[in-house]
């Protein structure tokens, strides 16, 4: 048994190392009796290869394929069959035989990718988002399949979500809300929808899409904000699309982008390597270029 709290934090790491991964730290709870302390939750010795978080849900995949989520569960993002709130990392059931390799994590739905090229969602449905072609059920409480073959990955905005495919001529697919030229289709859909007065909204797109404009690239790097995009392309060229506001698109001026529009900067020079990162945040982006350093545009 280990004599100390380092020991016993050390052993946590050397049991998760050896299952082919990290162990799981996590903080933030809505439970007084488990804040600030160290808690069992039944993954304990488990590696785990890779997370992400929303405002108010998260998830975590572990060395072995499995997918857990908790937090908030209003809309069935966590994907257990039910609405009921998770304080602990919960595996979901329904995925288990599954290999889950990536997770793309929205505002109230969740998407994952298989190994097999398979890619599954759950929660929100309301604008499309989960790409099932469908807008019959706004709430999915339980994972279903997206209309999308051969996924390497997955990432979502707010009520959007990208895909990266092997498919050639469609390495990039998107699906949701339109409503700033996120789904880079060169549209926001826009219309009225009463004949007496202004009552604009945006048409929804639940089924997930090819870019047209990377029907000659193949995207292998993509981060989504709130709601913007941003990807890179095997050339290490780098483009942004979405909303415009702050700067965070990168073109020199705040206007929305309804389609891929290259990053000047990454023009001639700076282009990315194998191993940079691009990344994006709610009112930024930012990406590791090679001997320029990083590259950020965005609110301060």
């Amino acid at each position: 048994m280990p004599a100390s709290a380092a020991e016993a934090a050390a052993e946590g790491e050397e049991k998760a190392a050896e299952a082919g991964g990290r162990e799981l730290l996590y903080c933030g709870t809505v439970r007084f009796d488990i804040m600030g302390r160290k808690v069992k939750g039944g993954h304990e010795g488990r590696g785990f290869v890779a997370s992400g978080c929303a405002a108010c849900h998260c998830v975590a995949l572990s060395a072995d394929g499995r997918c857990f989520s908790w937090g908030r569960n209003e809309n069935g993002q966590l994907g257990h069959g039910d609405t009921l709130l998770r304080n602990l990392p919960t595996v979901v059931s329904e995925l288990s035989k599954y290999n889950i390799i990536a997770a793309g994590v929205g505002r109230k739905h969740t998407v994952v990718v298989t190994d097999e090229g398979k890619s599954f969602a759950f929660g929100d449905n309301k604008h499309g988002q989960l790409g099932t072609g469908s807008l019959k059920s706004g709430t999915v409480v339980s994972p279903v399949p997206c209309l999308v073959t051969k996924a390497t990955n997955a990432v979502c905005g707010a009520d959007f979500t990208v895909w990266l495919s092997s498919v050639e001529g469609s390495s990039i697919l998107t699906a949701g809300l339109p409503q700033y030229g996120q789904l880079g289709h060169g549209s926001d859909n826009e219309y009225n929808a009463k004949v007496s007065s202004v009552s604009l909204v945006y048409d929804p797109q639940p089924h997930p899409r090819a870019i047209a404009a990377f029907s000659g690239n193949t995207v292998v790097k993509v981060a989504c904000g709130t709601n913007h995009t941003v990807a890179a392309d095997s050339c290490g060229f780098v483009y942004t699309w979405g909303f415009g506001g702050y700067g965070r698109l990168g073109h020199n001026e705040q206007k929305d982008e309804w389609q891929p529009r290259l990053v000047e900067i990454f023009q001639k020079s700076n282009i990315l390597g194998p191993n940079d990162i691009i990344s994006a945040g709610s009112a930024s982006s930012a990406c590791t270029a090679g001997v320029a350093g990083s590259c950020i545009c965005g609110e301060r």
